[in-house]
Formats: C-alpha cells, structure tokens, sequence
C-alpha cells in the first residue's frame, strides 16, 4: 500500500505520526524499521537499557516496550477496522500501561525480540489485506480513522520514539 492516508483518514492529533513517515510502501517501511531499530538497540549496553535521561522519565527498556505495546494495540485496531467492524474501540492511558509492565525486569535482548515478533505480526496482518480494506473506517479513541492511518501511525510512532531514543538515550 503506497497511497498516504489523506487528513480526513485520521484525527489531527495523528499527524504528529504520520507527518514522520516517508512516502512509499508503508509495509516497505515497517519492515525498514524493524531492521533500523533491532540493529540500533541490538547494540545497546544492557546497563543503559535502565537509563532514564531525566527523574520521571521511562527507561530506555519501557520506551521499547511502549513501542511494543502501542502497535499490538495499533495493530488490534486495524485489524478490526480493516475487517469491518464499526464497534466503538476504547482508548488507553500509556502511563497505566508502563505502570503495570515490568519492562525493567526483562533483558534489552528480550524486549527487543518480543518487538521483533510484534512487527512481524504486523506485517503478516498488512500482507493478507484485501485493497479495500484499507479505506474501510472505524472509531478508536473517540476518533474516527481508517486501517490505512492505522498503518501509517504505527510507523510514525515507532519513528517518533527512535528519534526520541537518539537523541535523549543514545546521545
């Protein structure tokens, strides 16, 4: 799926997402992060997989897992909205999310594999897509979306948090 979702696809608070992600296949792009970010996080020192750039911030290990857990929930989204479901879906609070994880106790290593099979899942979701389904449109949030934006959020996302990561975890 090359086509960008159009700002009508999405709410506007989405846009600080989907502005980051290049133009082309949006699978193609995934797929690049997940090469981009393993290789990156791979290298990672375990002992900095706790770092914290600032008091109350998240560790570099929960930044991953909010990556994680945001596209498995990205990812429930759109295979709902891609399959027709018109249900309402509820939104979540990310710190809640942090809050009840124990992402500090897993290795970087482990973290990094349990991203690795969340995006491979994701990929395998987009591959099996029928063209339609991508326009096809859905509440999440209390924000009216279509599976395409969906795509492109967990993309922008992930392209968020690494710049995030760089700059404030790596630097």
């Amino acid at each position: 799926m090359t086509n960008r979702p159009s700002s009508e696809e999405y709410g506007a608070y989405y846009e600080q997402y989907i502005g980051l992600v290049p133009d082309g296949d949006v699978s193609g792009i995934l797929t690049q992060g997940l090469e981009d970010t393993t290789r990156l996080l791979s290298g990672v020192p375990e002992q900095q997989g706790s770092y914290r750039y600032a008091a109350g911030k998240w560790s570099l290990k929960e930044v991953l897992g909010h990556i994680t857990d945001t596209e498995r929930i990205m990812s429930y989204r759109l295979l709902r909205i891609a399959r027709g479901d018109k249900t309402p879906l509820a939104g979540y609070d990310q710190d809640d999310f942090i809050k009840g994880a124990s992402f500090d106790s897993s290795t970087l290593a482990e973290l990094i594999e349990d991203y690795t099979f969340v995006r491979r899942s994701t990929l395998t979701l987009l591959r099996g897509l029928p063209d339609e389904a991508w326009s096809r449109s859905g509440s999440a949030n209390q924000s009216e979306l279509t599976a395409r934006a969906l795509a492109y959020i967990i993309a922008g996302h992930e392209l968020h948090h690494i710049k995030v990561i760089t700059e404030k975890y790596l630097a």
